[in-house]
């Protein structure tokens, strides 16, 4: 039996291509089940061994489209979302990927489900995701925004504040910090402390995207999104106040 999609050749029992990712057609003869269930012994051990890395992590690289949402709309806001490069004619091969294509590749993967209301085939993957990063031999400032999303995501509010605390002591006014500390601060509902995060990014916004920052780049929409509902929610808190 071949994958459909690249040509590779795969076990009878294949249900993923572990070279491309792409689903293998979920009818099974009886005969194909048999003889799955007559091997079952042996093939304990290797599928123990491969499974998460040859059908769960490559079951992603089937489809690259779809959109992403992070911080700036996560949870429950649609305002934020970035469109995801589409390949469906040439799956790639994930197996070839660094560590940080395979995690910046399960980060999308999470962020499309949930865009796309899947929010359970988003939970499947987001511990993977999670485990990505935390195999990178060093984090920078984008890597760390992404695992505070995948927390804020999960809904972990204390893992998204300490990657906000993390990357505030590395850049003080660096913006992706007061957008996972006012989202984290949020699901605590820590009312006036998410003020002042949503304040303080008002505040550094201008001269920060004058930086020209890589990852502000990447980013754009997902800021501009956060910038207009922080002024909505501090223009509504001073409403209110006065």
């Amino acid at each position: 039996m071949n994958c459909q999609a690249c040509g590779t050749a795969l076990a009878a029992t294949a249900k993923f291509c572990h070279k491309c990712g792409a689903q293998v057609s979920a009818q099974v003869s009886r005969s194909q089940a048999a003889g799955w269930r007559a091997g079952l012994p042996w093939g304990v051990a290797g599928a123990a061994l491969g499974a998460l890395v040859t059908v769960l992590a490559l079951r992603l690289g089937g489809s690259s489209g779809g959109e992403m949402r992070d911080a700036g709309g996560v949870p429950g806001d649609d305002a934020s979302r970035i469109p995801l490069p589409a390949s469906r004619s040439t799956p790639p091969d994930i197996s070839q990927m660094s560590p940080e294509e395979r995690a910046t590749r399960l980060y999308n993967r999470v962020m499309s489900l949930h865009s796309q209301g899947k929010p359970d085939s988003a939970e499947f993957f987001l511990p993977m995701a999670l485990q990505a990063y935390a195999m990178l031999p060093a984090l920078d400032v984008d890597a760390r925004y992404h695992i505070g999303v995948l927390d804020l995501t999960s809904g972990d509010a204390a893992g998204a504040l300490a990657q906000a605390d993390t990357i505030r002591r590395v850049a003080p006014t660096h913006l992706f910090g007061f957008m996972l500390r006012a989202r984290g601060l949020e699901l605590t509902h820590d009312t006036p402390g998410a003020l002042r995060a949503y304040r303080a990014f008002l505040q550094h916004e201008a001269a920060e995207r004058a930086r020209q920052r890589p990852e502000y780049g990447e980013h754009a929409q997902n800021l501009d999104a956060f910038r207009d509902q922080a002024k909505q929610v501090t223009a509504g808190k001073a409403s209110r106040g006065s």
